[in-house]
């Protein structure tokens, strides 16, 4: 699996200014905090992996970014704007992509087509299977092909491919939609081993051109793509946050996870 990332914009270096802010944020469900004062922020290129017993809003966390829930109070800005009213797919079209637990591909298109309807938001169907695909799309989804290591099954039916190519097949349609920020959730659940470990080479190169969030139980995993921070979520708020060695050693994680380090 190559570590080339079609993008539409490569830069060096982190963004000064956080990618993602989330300010004070509470959500309320008929009196339950699901999220509880919450503050986070991260940069662009970079890879942040979420972790927290079940329970913790991890979900609910993603779908304030998403749009889906909106906020009792506080604020999410993305790219220094207020996205709290923002309908779903306004937010999606600012560059915020969210793959979920479960693949959404077209089972009856191949990898390639797949990608392809992908790159242009306002394609049909129609026009991606009947209509020439030009030249520089066709060289985008060629690259996205080679990344997410499905070059000797890019024209087979999807519903041929294992869990984990179809994993990475989602995985390729979002960053065809030139996203800033990636929102994966438990990309590695019910993979092999060898499945699981080329998911996390797929996500580190694409924290070289996109900010990525993680959000994963799996913590061999976890040790796999942690990089500079891990955020710890409970009861809805930020517990801490550090190296994985800090996490992995830090007695309130410990005690959340009612457990040793040895054990996460």
């Amino acid at each position: 699996m190559t570590t080339q990332v079609p993008n539409k914009e490569t830069t060096t270096g982190k963004s000064a200014a956080p990618l993602l802010k989330i300010e004070d944020v509470t959500v309320s469900f008929d009196g339950f905090k699901a999220i509880n004062g919450l503050n986070f922020a991260m940069g662009g290129q970079e890879l942040r992996v979420i972790i927290g017993p079940n329970g913790a809003g991890k979900t609910t966390f993603l779908d304030v970014i998403t749009g889906k829930v909106q906020p009792t109070e506080g604020r999410a800005l993305f790219k220094g704007k207020d996205i709290r009213s923002m309908p779903e797919h306004a937010i999606a079209r600012l560059g915020i992509g969210r793959k979920f637990q479960t693949p959404r591909v077209y089972l009856n298109l191949t990898p390639r087509e797949n990608l392809e309807l992908s790159c242009v938001r306002t394609k049909t169907v129609w026009n991606a299977l009947f209509s020439p695909t030009p030249k520089a799309e066709a060289r985008t989804v060629g690259g996205l092909i080679e990344t997410i290591g499905l070059s000797a099954k890019a024209d087979i039916p999807a519903a041929l491919l294992s869990h984990g190519e179809k994993q990475w097949l989602e995985i390729g349609m979002l960053v065809a939609q030139s996203p800033d920020l990636l929102l994966v959730d438990e990309p590695v659940a019910g993979l092999t081993d060898e499945e699981t470990e080329r998911t996390g080479e797929l996500l580190l190169s694409l924290a070289e051109s996109h900010g990525v969030i993680v959000i994963e139980h799996d913590m061999e995993f976890v040790r796999q793509i942690a990089q500079e921070q891990v955020t710890v979520l409970h009861e809805g708020s930020v517990l801490c946050e550090g190296s994985m060695d800090d996490i992995q050693s830090d007695p309130r994680v410990i005690k959340v996870y009612l457990g040793d380090p040895d054990a996460m």
